[in-house]
């Protein structure tokens, strides 16, 4: 099985004071790494991790590790991405979301890791649930 990573799990496994944050250390610990993502996926967290005064050298020590790593190419899915943002107009979908909802269209057998409830919204496929792993499941 796949892991892909959502911003928020990011966020939680770095700041200590996430009110998920034991949730996320448990559940990484507990999977299958490296963990799938996107580099749009990072810049949010970077920028949610700024915003509570981390440093984004964190996020590259996850990948340093092999804890992360980015398995979408955006030029390479582009018009898949494109797609998936004009269909969840009305949620509204980030462009962060929409790669790991093309991630799970592209690995049969993954999960997302996420605290996103947008999750159980999303398709892929157009109509298949996309596997997840989020709090209280």
């Amino acid at each position: 099985m796949i892991v892909l990573v959502d911003t928020g799990v990011l966020v939680a496994l770095i700041d200590p004071d996430t009110r998920e944050h034991q949730w996320a250390r448990e559940w990484a610990r507990r999977l299958p790494q490296p963990f799938q993502t996107s580099e749009p996926v990072l810049t949010e967290a970077a920028f949610l991790l700024a915003r509570d005064g981390f440093d984004a050298d964190e996020l590259f020590a996850l990948a340093e590790k092999g804890v992360i790593q980015i398995g979408l190419h955006f030029e390479d899915e582009r018009a898949a991405l494109r797609e998936l943002m004009a269909r969840y107009r009305n949620v509204p979908m980030s462009l962060a979301d929409a790669t790991l909802v093309r991630l799970s269209e592209l690995h049969r057998e993954c999960r997302v890791f996420t605290l996103d409830e947008d999750f159980r919204i999303y398709r892929r496929h157009r109509n298949q649930a996309i596997p997840t792993l989020m709090p209280e499941e």
